[in-house]
């Protein structure tokens, strides 16, 4: 079938059905660069030498499961890294992701810091720690968050806000606690998991949905006011965790293995280019440097309002 920019597929019909339909539907619907990926490759490997992160301090949240856990925190813990604060709301589920940093290098110190990304506290007290262990962070990773289901006639008002006290609210004090720590002369980067979903319009989505757009948003608020700091919005493709909602499933190809490579190449310098934009997993690297120019002079990758704007054209 014909392709489409995601600027044309902006939601789909409540009568959209998703069966039958290939395991990289939406690898292709969103496709912007030539080259695409499920798996991650030479240009992101986190080993590389040019992925490098020696010397920084890495902060990742939502580090005890899921793309946190076998994405990110098993590849910045090989792009060796001085030390890495790991983040999730359960002590013994940190414990054991510590051991597995240790197990692929020894050298990292490791900070363990139970938290809860909705406790405006919590955060303040987990970056005294790193405050008080490292002096400051140079790397975020903004990986802690929450789907909820439901209508937005049907659904509780409690449970269509939880996605916003995890993913808007939290990742901003995270955020916030972030550049407090790294001030306005130290060099930082942050990836903040957005998500496909922050610009469609899929039923049942709009909690998750518009507070993913809000992260989203929030990038580009924070390269905005902090040119000392990189900030990306990353959407992770379609990966197979506990949060994988049923419908897709048959699309969830991508490995965590991908996500967390690309996570590390957007911490180094090369991403610079990208600040304040959305990129997707599944796009190469290799090509999206290729179009650097084209990109950052034409304001692509960055959220807009269509239509033809301006009193001069009715002139």
């Amino acid at each position: 079938g014909s392709l489409h920019s995601y600027s044309s597929i902006t939601s789909f019909p409540k009568s959209f059905t998703m069966e039958n339909l290939p395991a990289d539907y939406f690898v292709k619907t969103g496709q912007f660069t030539k080259t695409t990926y499920r798996d991650v490759y030479p240009s992101i490997e986190p080993t590389a030498a040019s992925n490098s992160q020696a010397g920084k301090v890495i902060v990742i949240t939502g580090a005890s499961k899921g793309i946190g856990r076998l994405g990110f925190v098993k590849s910045f813990a090989k792009a060796g890294p001085k030390g890495m604060v790991i983040i999730s709301r359960s002590a013994s589920e940190l414990e054991v992701v510590r051991q597995e940093i240790l197990a692929i290098n020894k050298g990292i110190e490791v900070l363990a810091i139970a938290t809860d990304a909705r406790d405006a506290n919590s955060i303040a007290s987990m970056w005294g720690k790193v405050e008080a262990k490292f002096g400051k962070a140079d790397v975020l990773i903004n990986n802690a968050g929450t789907l909820m289901h439901g209508q937005i006639s049907e659904i509780p008002v409690d449970t269509w806000w939880t996605d916003f006290e995890t993913n808007a609210r939290g990742t901003f004090l995270f955020t916030q606690g972030f550049l407090k720590l790294l001030g306005k002369d130290g060099k930082g980067s942050i990836v903040n998991m957005t998500s496909g979903m922050a610009i469609l319009t899929v039923p049942g989505m709009s909690s998750y949905s518009l507070s993913k757009l809000a992260t989203l948003q929030l990038q580009a608020y924070v390269a905005l006011e902090n040119p000392n700091v990189i900030a990306i919005a990353l959407h992770p493709g379609i990966v197979m965790t506990e949060m994988t909602a049923g419908a897709f499933k048959p699309f969830a190809k991508d490995t965590p293995e991908l996500v967390g490579g690309l996570g590390v190449w957007l911490s180094t310098g090369k991403a610079a280019f990208l600040n304040g934009k959305y990129v997707s997993s599944n796009w190469s690297v290799d090509d999206l440097v290729a179009r650097k120019e084209e990109i950052v002079s034409e304001g692509k990758l960055s959220l807009v309002l269509k239509g033809e704007f301006g009193e001069e054209q009715f002139a």
